[in-house]
This record gives structure tokens, C-alpha cells and sequence, in this order.
């Protein structure tokens, strides 16, 4: 480009002018051929990468004669010298673009389409970036002198303000990393009124004058702000003129100072736009004021004078009011006011936020009684994911003591509990086509099942945490209205619906739901009951207490003596019942015994002619047994007192219910918990009647025929009764039915059927499975049971576990046809299919759970069902063996100390575990992580390394070749099967993709602590402590290290964003690891030089990990800060990426030396990469048209997280990841 652009370098501009329109038509006319398309196309790529393409762009750009397009043209010519050759050109071209610049800002007017209007703000923008606040000292004014000229002209410096604001302060901009410092301080001095900033920085710098006159942008945008929603007069500009200024102010709020917000009067006039007629305006309001209060931190003085005025009575009832006003009809939505609702919800969400976190600051004339009125009409809103952002806010504040006793909140409690005892019936279990107006706004809101299972969850968690929060501040009388209403639901219980008919029985009944929804609300209101009991005189009952127990036992009681039909309604009353007694009755063991006496006599006869309700029977059944044993396990005391008694009724029961030995055997093992875990009586009798009880099933684990059958796959077929399998395959060419469901089974296959069931249940698997879980489950690590434990199963470990690995490694081995000898060639996909497990997933499969099981069950005598059987038994020997191995890994030493069992393990894991399934891999992987993570600190060095090794080769390979198969599938080059099963196949693999993440996550964890266990004494009568961690160990061990970083390296290129972002993570905590010169450290640290750092700069060069960019760019940077002192290998790998000079790598290299911002050490390296970055659809120039129902807010998508949790809210405990904040910190 020429120093002197008015006399630029003439090859005859109107000839190329006239090509670039010609070339411009082609490009658009949808007429053009492809071929003449693309090769205009590459003309104009390639004028826009010419020398004179600034001089052209501007010409283009500012005759106002030429067409749009063409004149969006030569602005994409300016904005491409600017963004990629700005640091190539001298100072003097440099002003000359931008005194064009100015000159097109200078000529906007109202006539010149928005997408030119937006294009100019953009250029400029990108120039403030690299250049305002360095030799562009006065840009300041020239924002001010267009300030001046037309309504066109306000907008177009509203969009610069708004875009220079977000690409500094939100967004990870790489142009704008680079000079954070400086921009972010200039921001601050032209945005602020001056009189603020002298206030709050008296001793500023006042060498950066940049700023131009005393007012600041914040001051005179506001006072627009009032012209455009006070003055008369063309209403359709002036309400468009106040959304865009509203828009910059959204983006402005997250970060000036507040003070000067409020010398602005900026609230007042943004209470007044909620006030406007125009729904626009009052969106954006609202969004501006979701962006205030969103806001973490405030000053005391900050908060008096912009967050307590929200809580005045005034301000409360216009926020009422346009509550009212925006809430729809479900059957009529308004998407503009239903928008409107749900951002109004959740700027009350963070008012609600403010008010428990600085309570002690409102004033006496806040109106909070009013407030929380307003509360609770949201609270009760149709749409869940308007109701959800209340119930939060009450969520918070009935955590807070001092808000808590206020009578505001007092006379709203019955009110709220009515509300969360509506609102915690199962949704999903509602048929899509209700009228139910919430299911309606469920289905416009909610996508995917995914979404709508967490927000489900989330939303019902909140409910029940409200009610545990009530009953713990007012127990008898929460209770007691909580209590009243669920008897009164239970006694009329099919009001209004069809008697109950085993011939139409259905699991999702109205009468089902109820019931759920009121046991569920008993089940928060007895949690609410504990707290309270335990947090009285230190848990001492009183009067008081004993009063409120009294009448809980009558009121269980009570419903004991009722009489239920239907086999799941009995479940749920049964668990119930089991939660009171180990709940707030769990000192009255004679209470439990009843309760135990009522879940043993509880019976219902099955009737398999209507397979719905059979299934519930036998669910109901099982249920029980398990509700037995975990009674047995919180009164083993007492139990054992009565033990006579109690194993006459158990056996009695056994001898009348159980149908195989399966469950005969789960009524044994109540009575073995009991003997077990009753420290009452002593140890020696009760351990010679454990061992007794167990020594058949351990016989059978070393008998000869057993071991025969394992040692071979053919003879391991015959012993699951699989052995005919492929001469019936043959003989009925299966191969040829397109439809295996819709063949019905012969008696041959009916008797392969009943072969297979009864060869598995002859196995000691399952017996096995019931004893050794009971023996150790839930126990401390120090426990007597638990040590009884390791005694009873210790010295049967060596005899059982050779013959349960050969099992687990030949049920894996059955899913390679490889080892189907003499299996022809055309059956190889049949054995295949029959291999492929049917399973449902949220989200992916068509039809509900209850169908895809309905089908699964009417195909039980078809070729389907023996295919399905084949499956179930040879799954049944592989989980259950992951189980066992799980449950061992408990007793600690007794398990990890053999000194054969960590090659004989991994050989029976991973020797074929390539040939099983993707979701069968990823079942094995989260069965067995415990039995890694518990690996006692004694034993690591001996079995980790064999086991780990191979799982991360295996992994590694399975992972890699399926996400190949995917992008293939995805380029066309294979051949594609349905949706349906692209979608499920995706899902599993990142499934298995993730939980392969999170277990390098977990090992690699600085802070995870070595696990529990039984301590040992040295001579000093001190506990043995080893040091180093996990992480340590692996560090240390090559033969871990290198899969596992092997495996990461490919983990960055799959594509899963959670993984890939978790992986670069883990990653970036590694490489200061490996800058010593060790052996190992040496070809570690050559490795992430060369592997890592391609992999880094390939997933840069993909446009789906664009938002993950910012993650690889700090593994970049840590990588050629840390290891190119030691290696040059970093250097070369940049050199060898296309046009990358070697001074532009040595400038940004020197840069990175100098710079201790991890921000700005991004924004180098993703600035050094720039040619070669991967870019959003948002950065192609294409604009997506709004859509209302994908417009997510950041609280919106946290509801939808299934690991969304509040502080204070119990979940299920999951492994302890307590240091993966401080691995993961970033400032």
C-alpha cells in the first residue's frame, strides 16, 4: 500500500473496479455455475490480499453509488489489512487507514443499510485495538465530534463503544489480550464521569490523555437515554435509538466503576424504560439491570446507593406490575413477553442474591414484605424456568438465620410449601401431550431430554431443599400441615381417575404421581426433622421432641394399616416407611422392627399375563429385599437379639416368594448383615457362622469342573449353555432375516433360552456378588465389621480370584468373532449383531424408558429375545465380575498384596477388551475406577503400573479408531447408518471419552489425598504415613506416564468439548513438571514439544474447538516458555507451520518472556496463530436469525447442568475432586 494514498499506484482502477462487481455478481447470482463461482471467488480473495486493497476497499466503500454489496466488499478489504497486515505497514499508512476510517464514520447517515453501519464500527474498533492509546491519542474526540452529528451517527459510536467494550472486557480478544492494560485504562478514562475518577483515583496517571472533555460516555449515553424515552416525536427512531444505547449499556454496566452509574442517574432512567410501552425497551432495560446486579462484589457504599433502592416500595410494585404484564398463555405463547418474564425472573434472581449476601444493609424502608410477595408469585409461575430462579432466591434466603426470623418470611412459609409440594411431581413422567400448562412450557423451552432431565432435577432439588429448610425452622407446625395434606392425597387417592385395573396398569398413573410427589415432600420434611432433632441441646430429646416423634410414629402407622393395590404405590409407601424409621425414629429399634416385619410380610401375586403389571411385582419384590437389608444394617443390634425370631420369618418368607436361588440368596445375606454387623455378641460365634455359611459358595469357585471350563473359550460356551448357538445360527440362517423381532422363536431356540438361564444361575457369580457387597458396604475403614471382613474373605481371595478372572477374560474374548472357530465368513456380522446391546438413552432413543423396556419384553420369544439373552448372560458374568473386583478392593491388602494378581488382572481386562463395545468399555471403566483409586499407597508400585498401563493403551485405541469412524461417517466416506444411531454412537463415545477424562483428572489431582485406610502402628505407636500422592507415583513411573500422556496428546484432537478443554488442563499442570534433565524428563519434555504441541495447533486450525481456544493457547504458551530454554524443538515446529517467519516467532517468543499475564500470554500466542485459527460462524460475517427459544442466559444453562448444586444442599457423595480447582487455577 503507497505512503501516499492520494496518489495511489494506478494499474486503471475503473477496469478493476469493474471485475470486482463482475466477480461480486457471479459470487451472489444463484444462477452462476459452481465452476465460474469458485473461480470469482478466488479473484476476489485474491485483490483482497493485494498491496492497493486498502486504497481499493475505501473506494468501494465510500461511493454511496455503488451497490451494498459491493460496498460491504470493500470494507471486508479494509477490515483484512487491518486485522492481518497492520503490524507489516509503516506509521504513515497506518494514519492513512485510519483517516479513511474516519471519513466512512464521518458519512454514515440513516440511509446506509446496518449491516455497512455495523461493518465500519467493527474496522474501527479493530483499530482502537492496536493502536488507541498509543499514536492514536484524540480518537476520544472524534467519538464525540460524530457524537454530535445525526441519530445515525449516536448509533454508529454506540456500536464502537459496545464492541470495544466486550472484545476488552469479555471476551478472550487476542488483539485486545495483548494490550489489556492500556485499553482497560482507557475505557475507564473516557467511560467515566470526571468527577468519579478524580474521586476514586486521585493519583492516577494522567500522562494517558485520552480523553476528551469532563463528561465521560457513561453520562452521555444516559442522557440520550432520557431524550429518547421522555421526549415526543418520531417513536419508532427514538425506541430504536434507546435499545442500542440500552445494548452498549449492558455491556458497560458488568465493569465501571459503580459510583459512576449512580452520579449518572442511570437507574432511575432505567426504571423509567421499564415503564415504556415499547416490549424492546423494557427487554433491554431489564437485561441492563440483570448485568448491574449480576455484579459480585459492591461497596458498602455502592450497595446503599444502587442495589437498596431496588427493595423501596415503588421500585418492588413496577417490577410486580411488569411481572404481571409479561406472564402468557401457555397455550398462546408471546415470545417477546414470555422473553420479557423469564429475564425479569432472573434479574430478581440476583437481587434476591444481593439481599441474603448484604442483609445488614437495607434500609428500614425497604419494602421486603412486598419483595418477597413478589417472590413468590414468580415462585408460582406456570413456567418452570420462570418459577426455578425464585425458588432459588427462597433456596438462599431459608439459609440465612437472621432473614429467616423476619415475619415477612413467616407469614409466606405455608404459602411456599403448598407451592413445592405442587411442584415435585415427576414432569417427565407426563405424557408430551398434556395440557398441563407447565409440561407446555417444558416442551417450548427444553430441546432435548438431557436438558430437561438436569433442569427436572435441579428444580425438584430446590423444592425439597425449601421444604427441609421450613420443617428445620418451624417443625410442628410444617409438619403437621405437610403430614395432614399427604393423608388426606393417600385417602383419596384415585379420586377423579379409573379404578386401579391390573389389565391397564401403568407406572406413570395420575395416582402414582400424586402419591410420589407428597412422599417425596415427607422425605424432605424428615430431613428438615433431623436437623432440627439433631441441632437441640446438643440432641438431647425434650418434651418438645419427643412430642413430634410421638406423632410421627402414629402418623407412619397409619398409613401402615392401609391397604394398596397397586405393587408400585406399595414400593414407594414401603421406602417411606423406611425413612421414617431410619430417619428421625432411628433410636426406636422396636419402631424399625415393625417397619421391617411390614416390608417382610409385604406380597403380591404376579400375574404374567399382563407383563406391566408382573414387572412391578417382581420390581416391587426385589425392592423389598433391599429395603431388608438396609434395615438390617442400621439395627443389627437389636435384630440380633430377637435373631431366632427374625430367621423363622425370613426363611419362612424365602421358602414362599423366592423363586430361584438368586433371591433365596438375598434373603440369606439379611441374616448374614445381621450376624455380621451386630456388635452386641461376640465375635468368635458369629465369625464360625459367617465362615460356615460361606464355605460352599467358595467351594464352588475351585471346583475342577469349573476350572476346566474356563480354560478354554469353547468349553467356557458350553458352560454358559452358548454352545449350540452358532450351529443354530447356521442351521436357520439368520443371516437372511431382516427383522429378528418379527421371527418367532422355535423350541430348539425356547431351549437354548432356558439352557443359558439355568447354566448362569448354577454359576457362584451372583451368590458371590450378594455376599461379599453386604460384607463390606458402607463400612469405616476401621470398623469392626469391616475387619471381620477382611478376615472372613481374606484367605478365600487367592482361591476365588484365578477362576473369576478367566471368566471376565473369556466373556470379553466372546465378543470377538475371531474366537468363533470354524464360524464362516457371512456369519461374522450376524455373531456381530447379536453382540450389539439394545439400551435407551436420554435425549437419543425414540420413546420413553417404559416403551423401549415394553418392547424389549414382547420380543422375548423372537430371534431378537434369543439374541438379547445371548447378550444378558455373557453381560451378567462381565459386570458382575467388575463388581466383585470392586467389593475386594475393599478389604484393602488382603485384595492388592498377591503378588501375581496385577498381570493376571490386566490380562483379564484389557487382553481383549478391544472387541467389546464402546458403551460396554465404558461400563468396565467406571466399574473399576474404584478398585484404581483405592489402590493402597503400599501397593501402588507392584500393581498400578500393569493395570494403568494397559487401560490407557486400550483406551487410546478404542477412543482414537471410534472418533475416526465418526468424522469419516461425517465426510461421507463411509457408508452412513440412520440418525438415530449416529446420534447414540456419538453420545457413547463421548460418554466413554469423558469418564476416561475425569479418571486422568482424578490420578493426576495435586491435592487428592492417598486413600483410607485401616492404619498401622509403627514401633513408635505412631501411625505409618507414606508420602507422595498419586500423581507423584505416576509422574515417576514410566510405563504409566507415557499411554497416559499418549492418550491426552490424542484426547486434545477428539471432538468433545468437556474432555478436550479438561485434557489441556491437566496437560498445562504437567509441563512444569518435566523441565529438569532427567532421563524420563528429557523425553517427556521432547514429546509435548513436538506431539502435544501439534495436536494444540491442529485443534487451534479446527473451527469446533474456536471455544476452546483460549485453553490450548495457554498450553502453547507454558510449553515455549518453559521448554525452550532447554530445547529448540517448540522453535521448529512453529518455523515449520506455513508462512510463519522466523522473526515474527522470535518477537512473539520475546514477547512471552517479558509477559506474566496468562492473559496476555494467550493473547500473543493465539495472535502468532492467527492466520491459522479456526473462527465462529460469528466471525464468517454470518448472522443467525434469533431465535427466543435458544436465547440462553448464563443462569438458564446452569440449571440445565446436571452437577449444578447449592451450597448447603446435599447431593449423593461422588469421588472427592477437592484439589482440581487449585490443579486447574487460572487468575
Amino acid at each position: 500500500m503507497d505512503e501516499h494514498p492520494d496518489q495511489p499506484a494506478q494499474e486503471s482502477n475503473g477496469h478493476l473496479h469493474d471485475r470486482i462487481r463482475r466477480a461480486l455478481t457471479a459470487v451472489h447470482d444463484g444462477r452462476s455455475p459452481n465452476s465460474l463461482r469458485q473461480e470469482a471467488s478466488e479473484y476476489l480473495e485474491q485483490v483482497k490480499s493485494g498491496d492497493e486493497a486498502p486504497y481499493h476497499g475505501y473506494s468501494l466503500a465510500a461511493d454511496k453509488s455503488e451497490s451494498d454489496v459491493v460496498r460491504h466488499y470493500g470494507l471486508s478489504c479494509l477490515e483484512t489489512a487491518v486485522r492481518h497486515r497492520w503490524a507489516d505497514y509503516s506509521a504513515a499508512q497506518n494514519m492513512a487507514l485510519r483517516n479513511w476510517e474516519l471519513s466512512l464514520a464521518q458519512d454514515v447517515t440513516d440511509q446506509d443499510p446496518y449491516f455497512i453501519r455495523t461493518k465500519i464500527a467493527l474496522i474501527w474498533v479493530e483499530i482502537a485495538k492496536r493502536s488507541w492509546a498509543l499514536d492514536w491519542m484524540n480518537m476520544d474526540e472524534q467519538l464525540v465530534h460524530l457524537w454530535e452529528g445525526s441519530l445515525a451517527s449516536k448509533e454508529l459510536v454506540l456500536t464502537i463503544l459496545e464492541v470495544l467494550s466486550e472484545d476488552v472486557f469479555a471476551h478472550e480478544d487476542a488483539t485486545a489480550g495483548l494490550r489489556s492494560t492500556d485499553l482497560s485504562r482507557a475505557c475507564v478514562e473516557i467511560v467515566t464521569p470526571m468527577r468519579v475518577l478524580v474521586e476514586h483515583f486521585p493519583s492516577r496517571d494522567i500522562g494517558m490523555n485520552v480523553r476528551y472533555g469532563d463528561q465521560g460516555w457513561l453520562s452521555r449515553i444516559g442522557d440520550l437515554l432520557a431524550h429518547c424515552i421522555t421526549t415526543d416525536g418520531n417513536p419508532e427512531a427514538r425506541q430504536a435509538c434507546a435499545v442500542k444505547i440500552l445494548s452498549t449499556l449492558r455491556s458497560l454496566t458488568s465493569w465501571v466503576i459503580p459510583k459512576s452509574i449512580s452520579s449518572s442517574n442511570l437507574v432511575t432512567r432505567l426504571s423509567q424504560c421499564l415503564a415504556s410501552s415499547y416490549l424492546p425497551v423494557q427487554i433491554a432495560a431489564v437485561d441492563v439491570l440483570h448485568s448491574l446486579y449480576h455484579r459480585s462484589r459492591f461497596s458498602d457504599g455502592d450497595f446503599e446507593e444502587l442495589v437498596a433502592p431496588m427493595y423501596g416500595h415503588n421500585t418492588v410494585q413496577l417490577f410486580q406490575q411488569l411481572y404481571e404484564w409479561s406472564q402468557v398463555d401457555a397455550t398462546n405463547i408471546d415470545e417477546e413477553k414470555y422473553l420479557l418474564s423469564k429475564k425479569l425472573s432472573e434479574m430478581i434472581y440476583n437481587l434476591g442474591r444481593l439481599l441474603e449476601e448484604r442483609y445488614d444493609l437495607i434500609f428500614v424502608e425497604g419494602d421486603l414484605d412486598s419483595f418477597f410477595g413478589l417472590l413468590i408469585n414468580i415462585a408460582k409461575n406456570n413456567s418452570l424456568q420462570v418459577s426455578i430462579t425464585a425458588l432459588h432466591v427462597w433456596v438462599k434466603i431459608l439459609g440465612l438465620e437472621k432473614l429467616v426470623a423476619s415475619p415477612s418470611i413467616g407469614t409466606r412459609v405455608a404459602e411456599l410449601l403448598e407451592i413445592c409440594s405442587q411442584r415435585v411431581i415427576k414432569y417427565e413422567a407426563l405424557p408430551e401431550d398434556s395440557p398441563n400448562p407447565s409440561v407446555i412450557f417444558l416442551n417450548e423451552d427444553l430441546d432435548t431430554m438431557p436438558e430437561r432431565h438436569a433442569f427436572l432435577g435441579n428444580y425438584a432439588r430446590f423444592c425439597k431443599t425449601i421444604v427441609e429448610r421450613i420443617v428445620q425452622q418451624q417443625p410442628a407446625d410444617a409438619l403437621y400441615h405437610i403430614l395432614g395434606q399427604a393423608e388426606q392425597a393417600i385417602s383419596h387417592l384415585y379420586d377423579g381417575e379409573p379404578a386401579f385395573s391390573v389389565q391397564s396398569y401403568s407406572k406413570t398413573s395420575v395416582p402414582f404421581l400424586r402419591l410420589d410427589g407428597h412422599c417425596s415432600v415427607i422425605e424432605a420434611a424428615l430431613k428438615g426433622s433431623v436437623r432440627w432433632l439433631t441441632g437441640q441441646a446438643g440432641g438431647k430429646v425434650g418434651h418438645e421432641q419427643e412430642t413430634m416423634l410421638q406423632n410421627l410414629k402414629v402418623w407412619c402407622e397409619r398409613i401402615l394399616a392401609l391397604n394398596f393395590e397397586d405393587p408400585l404405590v406399595k414400593e414407594r409407601v414401603v421406602q417411606l416407611a423406611v425413612g421414617f424409621a431410619t430417619g428421625p425414629l432411628k433410636k426406636d429399634a422396636r419402631f424399625a422392627f415393625r417397619v421391617f416385619e411390614y416390608v417382610l410380610d409385604t406380597k403380591f401375586f404376579d400375574d404374567p399375563n399382563f407383563p406391566a403389571y408382573s414387572e412391578a411385582v417382581r420390581d416391587l419384590q426385589s425392592f423389598c429385599i433391599h429395603e431388608l437389608q438396609r434395615l438390617a444394617m442400621k439395627f443389627p443390634d437389636y435384630l440380633i437379639t430377637i435373631f431366632d425370631e427374625v430367621e423363622r420369618k425370613v426363611n419362612q418368607v424365602s421358602r414362599s416368594v423366592a423363586q430361584d436361588d438368586h433371591t433365596r440368596t438375598r434373603y440369606s445375606s439379611i441374616l448374614f448383615i445381621i450376624t455380621h454387623r451386630a456388635t452386641s455378641v461376640e465375635t468368635q460365634p458369629r465369625q464360625e457362622r459367617l465362615r460356615n455359611l460361606l464355605q460352599s459358595l467358595v467351594a464352588q469357585w475351585q471346583s475342577d469342573e469349573l476350572t476346566h471350563s474356563l480354560a478354554n473359550f469353547d468349553s467356557f460356551c458350553e458352560l454358559l449353555g452358548c454352545g449350540g448357538i452358532q450351529q443354530y445360527v447356521s442351521k436357520n440362517a439368520l443371516q437372511k432375516l431382516p427383522d429378528w423381532s418379527a421371527q418367532p422363536l422355535d423350541d430348539e431356540g425356547k431351549g437354548l433360552q432356558a439352557h443359558m438361564q439355568y447354566a448362569l444361575d448354577r454359576l457362584p457369580l451372583r451368590a458371590t456378588k450378594t455376599f461379599l457387597n453386604v460384607s463390606v458396604e458402607k463400612l469405616d475403614p476401621n470398623s469392626a465389621p469391616l475387619q471381620m471382613a477382611c478376615h472372613l474373605w481374606g484367605k478365600d481371595l487367592p482361591l476365588i480370584l484365578p477362576n473369576l478372572l478367566r471368566s471376565i477374560g473369556q466373556a470379553h474374548a466372546f465378543h470377538d468373532p475371531a474366537n468363533w472357530k470354524g464360524l464362516p465368513l457371512e456369519l461374522s456380522d450376524v455373531v456381530r449383531r447379536i453382540l450389539t446391546d439394545r439400551f435407551w438413552q436420554v435425549g437419543i432413543s425414540s420413546g420413553s424408558r417404559d416403551e423401549f423396556y415394553a418392547k424389549v419384553g414382547d420380543t422375548k420369544h423372537t430371534v431378537e429375545g434369543l439374541a438379547s439373552s445371548i447378550r444378558a448372560t455373557i453381560r451378567a458374568v462381565r459386570e458382575t465380575g467388575y463388581k466383585l473386583l470392586c467389593y475386594m478392593s475393599v478389604l484393602g491388602e488382603h485384595f492388592y498384596s498377591h503378588q501375581a494378581l496385577p498381570q493376571a488382572l490386566s490380562e483379564a481386562l484389557f487382553r481383549d477388551a478391544y472387541a467389546l463395545s464402546t458403551h460396554q468399555l465404558a461400563i468396565m471403566l467406571d466399574t473399576i475406577r474404584p478398585v484404581i483409586e483405592t489402590c493402597p499407597v503400599a501397593s501402588r508400585s507392584h500393581f498400578l503400573p500393569p493395570i494403568l498401563g494397559a487401560l490407557f493403551e486400550q483406551l487410546d485405541r478404542k477412543a482414537s479408531a471410534e472418533w475416526d469412524k465418526i468424522e469419516q461417517s461425517k465426510k461421507g466416506s463411509e457408508e452412513r447408518a440412520s440418525l438415530d444411531e449416529e446420534m447414540r454412537d456419538e453420545s457413547i463415545l463421548r460418554t466413554l471419552t469423558y469418564t476416561s477424562t475425569m479418571l486422568v483428572v482424578s490420578l493426576l489431582d495435586p491435592n487428592r489425598p492417598n486413600p483410607l485406610e485401616p492404619q498401622t502402628i509403627n514401633g513408635n505407636g505412631l501411625p505409618n504415613v507414606e508420602h507422595g500422592n498419586v500423581r507423584a507415583f505416576i509422574l515417576g513411573t514410566p510405563e504409566i506416564l507415557k499411554p497416559l500422556i499418549l492418550f491426552c496428546t490424542h484426547a486434545i484432537r477428539m471432538h468433545d468439548t468437556r474432555s478436550c478443554s479438561l485434557i489441556a488442563r491437566v496437560l498445562n499442570s504437567l509441563v512444569p513438571e518435566f523441565e529438569t534433565t532427567g532421563q524420563i524428563d528429557t523425553e517427556v519434555r521432547e514429546f509435548m514439544s513436538t506431539e502435544v504441541l501439534k495436536a494444540c495447533i491442529t485443534s487451534i486450525h479446527d473451527s469446533y474447538f474456536v471455544d476452546l481456544q483460549k485453553d490450548l493457547a495457554q498450553l502453547i504458551a507454558n510449553i515455549l516458555l518453559k521448554y525452550t530454554p532447554r530445547t529448540e524443538t517448540p522453535r521448529q515446529i512453529l518455523l515449520s507451520l506455513p508462512s510463519m517467519p522466523a522473526d515474527k516467532v522470535d518477537k512473539a517468543m520475546e514477547s512471552l518472556y517479558k509477559e506474566q499475564s496468562t492473559r496476555k500470554q494467550r493473547a500473543i500466542v493465539l495472535d502468532l496463530l492467527e492466520s491459522l485459527r479456526g473462527i465462529s460462524i460469528s466471525e464468517q460475517g454470518k448472522i443467525a436469525r434469533l431465535d427466543h427459544k435458544r436465547v440462553r442466559s448464563a443462569i438458564q444453562e446452569r440449571y440445565m447442568t446436571v452437577d449444578m448444586q447449592e451450597e448447603g444442599m446435599k447431593k449423593e457423595p461422588s469421588p472427592d475432586l477437592g484439589g482440581v480447582a487449585d490443579m486447574f487455577g487460572q487468575p
